[in-house]
């Protein structure tokens, strides 16, 4: 596919996308992954991000070419185009992806700011998206949190760099796929396996900017 241009341009080169990002585990050993973007190459959208606990990836984007982009830079098991979107509700959030009976459908409810998000706020905004901080601060943020990481490779000769700003922890999330239940709200464990890295253990919503570098051509 052809490269997105315009204003989801990156300072530098490379690929900008504004947003949030909540995930959560649950008891069936299921985990999800939420993408809110506000500005981005492709506008405004949600995606979401789901690993069972067979380790079966699956992305629900919702267009063709987001599709096309998020695939070609994570690993998933199945690909599905579906509408997804997300509104506020009182002390969280709510997510539908599909329509009808095998659509993703989650509510989850946003808790407080730890120590470590109030710590990320203290960060001027431009040098907590600057690629050159984040992989320098890449070996840190992986003791501080396993398994997350702030700058890798990802698929297609691809490098990818994520500008965390603040986080808050998630008090609770419920969900269901294809009209099952996933269970009793739980930690994000194993971590999921699109890419790099994973999002917490614990389950938070982050603020971040991500940026992604495609290779020369």
């Amino acid at each position: 596919m052809g490269r997105a241009t315009g204003a989801g341009a990156a300072r530098g080169g490379g690929l900008r996308f504004e947003g949030r990002i909540a995930g959560f585990g649950s008891a069936s050993g299921t985990r999800v992954v939420v993408g809110m973007w506000e500005r981005s190459p492709f506008g405004h959208f949600a995606d979401a991000m789901l690993e069972d606990a067979a380790g079966h990836r699956t992305l629900l984007a919702p267009t063709e070419t987001v599709a096309a982009f998020v695939s070609e830079t994570y690993s998933f098991d199945e690909v599905r185009v579906v509408p997804v979107s997300w509104r506020r509700i009182e002390g969280g959030l709510a997510v539908r992806a599909g329509e009808g009976g095998s659509a993703l459908t989650a509510r989850i409810a946003v808790g407080d700011v730890p120590p470590l998000g109030r710590l990320l706020r203290s960060v001027p905004r431009r040098l907590a998206s600057d690629v050159r901080w984040l992989s320098m601060i890449d070996p840190i943020a992986s003791r501080l949190v396993p398994g997350v990481h702030t700058a890798g490779s990802a698929g297609h000769g691809r490098l990818e760099y994520y500008g965390v700003t603040t986080m808050r922890r998630l008090a609770w999330a419920e969900a269901s796929v294809d009209g099952q239940p996933l269970g009793a709200f739980a930690a994000l464990d194993p971590p999921v396996r699109f890419g790099f890295g994973s999002a917490p253990p614990e389950p938070h919503l982050v603020d971040l900017t991500t940026v992604i570098r495609l290779p020369e051509r």
